[in-house]
């Protein structure tokens, strides 16, 4: 959790979102917002949770465990399009798999 202030205030500032306006969403103090992005304090597991939510990004990426912060918002879709998404996603690695086979054959 080394960068987990700084990323929390950088997503808020993203967001447009002031500190207070966050520890609202989170039925927080706006000090102990501040705290989060100063690393005095860290959130409880529920609190992250809410935060990744609220900014669509991995509990991970706050946690500086990953560096992606791509995510999928797949909220209120239907079940069958999710699916399409889902089988999108594995022709799209599996085109990429070529591709990237053949570019390195061409190289060798």
């Amino acid at each position: 959790m080394v960068d987990f202030g700084n990323t929390l205030k950088e997503l808020r500032l993203q967001a447009g979102m002031t500190q207070k306006q966050l520890a609202e969403r989170l039925w927080l103090s706006k000090a102990t917002v501040s705290y989060y992005e100063q690393s005095v304090r860290y959130p409880s597991p529920e609190v992250l949770v809410k935060l990744s939510k609220i900014f669509h990004v991995s509990t991970d990426y706050l946690l500086g465990i990953e560096d992606k912060r791509q995510t999928l918002d797949i909220t209120d879709l239907k079940d069958e399009d999710i699916q399409f998404l889902q089988d999108t996603i594995q022709l799209l690695r599996k085109k990429n798999l070529v591709a990237n086979s053949a570019h390195e054959k061409n190289k060798g």
